[in-house]
Order: structure tokens, then C-alpha cells, then sequence
């Protein structure tokens, strides 16, 4: 999702770089706080012996900047990456390990082990030369209600805006529910306006490639339906994998059409970490796209 904020503030003639290492900051210790207060925690989940994690979905990013702000990536990143798989199993030890001390104490020695492992986070924002907040620069980047989540299932009625029920959707977000003709015609919409669209959805088919840079499905010249759609999520063949930008569109040498995405996989890859979308893996495979309200 940061990408796509990212992006379309390209698409304005601005530019910024956002620190994902912040965001994730920000998530962890809003798990590692709940966790101490409710006494939750004591039982280690399948996530790699971890029961805190920096799994969610995209639109969980943009309540995560509007309440703790964002800082520049220049200013907050780890120069050789965070392994965020050892810090989540750390934090989840610590959690259990710090049971008998005071919440203060708790949560300073975590924030202690956060700097070891990402850094100190700034106090302030300098760009410009002008001085932020973390807030007040997020409130500059991303306002509030920019962007609308979209989904399309027939579980819930059409027009009206529901909880996705996926397990990475801690936080409950309402995505507003729409006919896929209508989805489909919002993400191309905003493609062809210039607008980025955040792409959330399945990557575990096997016509998802990501060394061949394209994804189709196995059937991929037949248009799926919506009952085609609810079924595979119904009996888990479609689920939530992984978030891509849809950048651009294309069409191959037949006049297929497809979403072009800038992935977070690397480079390595026929079109330099691009990845290309059939028009009908997207239909299909499609959990939710995020797009700039008009």
C-alpha cells in the first residue's frame, strides 16, 4: 500500500519515499501492548513460533499512518533489511518472558529491543526544511479517506460495505461489496486515469509465475463468473496472499489484456520484477483492490 500512495503522489508531480520499517514498528507494538494488558500471547501460533506478526492486509497500513504518522524511508530503514521473522518470534518471547513486571517496564525493554534491531525512531520530520510530525506528515501524504476498499462477493449484499472475512484482517476493516463487472471496471478506471490501484489477492495457482513475470489462469480465454469467484473463495482457492500496485495495463501479441504490478519480490525476473496479470486471473484471484476516490 505504500507503494501506491507513493505513486500517486508521482502522478502529482510530487515525490516521496515512505519507511515500511516504521509502519511495521507501529503494528508490532500495537500487538505487543495488547497482548500484555489482555494477558494473551501464552500459546505460539503456526507462524514460526510466533503469536505477533506483521501479516494484515493493505488497508490496515493507512489506520496505522493515520494514527502513529510515517516517517521518510532516508530517516527510518534498516540498511540490510529487518529480519522480521526473528523479531516477531523475539517480541513473542518477550511478551511471556515479562509477565511479571510493570507495564512501563514491559513495554520499555521491548521498544529497547525494537532499536537494536531496526533503530531509534526520529522525533521529527525534516524535509523541505521544514519540520513534521510523524502525523502531520502522514495527514500530507495521505488524507483521510483517500482511498476505497473494494471486494466483490455474494455473501453480502451488493452496496453495502462489510468485515472481509479473511484471517489477516485483524483489524476489521469494512470493504464496500460490489459486483465483479463493477470491480473490474474501477480498477481499469482508475488505471487508465492514472491513478495506481493496490492489488490484493491469490498467488498460490500454479499460473502465477513470478520468474516469468506473468500470471494466467490454467482456463484463462474463459471469463469467470461471479459464482465461479464466490466458490473458489468458499472452498479456499482463492486466499489472501500477497498485495502488488497495479501500474499500468498491456496486451500480448493476441490482444489479451493484462494489469501490469510492480511486485516487493526483487528484480530478478524477465521484466525486472514487473509481474503481468490476465484481465481474468485478476477477475478471478482478485480479494480486494484499494483505489483513489473521484
Amino acid at each position: 500500500m505504500l507503494a501506491t500512495i507513493e505513486t500517486e503522489h508521482l502522478m502529482q508531480g510530487d515525490s516521496v519515499n515512505l519507511s515500511p520499517d516504521y509502519v511495521a514498528r507501529m503494528y508490532l507494538m500495537e500487538q505487543v501492548k495488547q497482548r500484555l494488558l489482555t494477558r494473551s500471547g501464552r500459546t505460539a501460533s503456526a507462524n514460526n513460533g510466533a503469536t505477533i506478526t506483521t501479516r494484515g492486509m493493505a488497508g490496515m497500513l493507512i489506520d496505522l499512518i493515520q494514527t502513529y504518522g510515517i516517517h521518510r524511508f532516508d530517516a527510518y530503514h534498516k540498511r540490510n533489511g529487518a529480519g522480521y521473522d526473528v523479531i516477531e518470534r523475539k517480541l513473542s518471547q518477550a511478551v511471556l518472558s515479562t509477565q511479571t513486571s510493570d507495564l512501563t517496564t514491559k513495554i520499555n525493554r521491548i521498544e529497547a529491543l525494537l532499536d537494536d534491531e531496526i533503530g531509534a525512531i526520529p522525533q521529527q520530520v525534516f524535509l523541505y526544511r521544514a519540520t513534521y510530525t510523524p502525523q502531520e506528515f502522514a495527514r500530507s501524504v495521505c488524507k483521510d479517506n483517500e482511498y476505497l476498499a473494494l471486494t466483490s462477493f455474494t455473501h453480502h449484499p451488493f452496496g453495502t460495505y462489510f468485515p472481509l472475512e479473511v484471517p489477516d484482517n485483524y483489524f476489521h476493516n469494512t470493504f464496500l461489496n460490489v459486483p465483479i463487472d463493477t470491480l473490474m471496471h474501477r480498477i481499469e478506471q482508475s488505471v487508465r486515469s492514472g491513478h495506481p490501484v493496490c492489488w490484493e489477492g491469490d498467488t498460490s495457482e500454479d499460473g502465477f509465475s513470478f520468474s516469468e513475470g506473468v500470471a494466467k489462469l490454467e482456463n484463462d480465454n474463459e471469463k469467470p463468473t461471479q459464482a465461479q469467484r464466490q466458490k473458489a473463495f468458499e472452498t479456499y482457492r482463492t486466499t489472501d496472499d500477497h498485495c502488488m500496485e497495479i501500474v499500468g495495463i498491456a496486451h500480448d501479441k493476441a490482444g489479451n489484456k493484462y494489469f501490469c504490478c510492480k511486485n516487493s519480490w526483487g528484480k530478478n525476473n524477465r521484466f525486472g520484477g514487473f509481474m503481468y496479470l490476465s484481465y481474468n486471473y485478476v477477475r478471478l484471484k482478485t480479494i480486494a483492490a484499494y483505489v483513489v476516490r473521484t
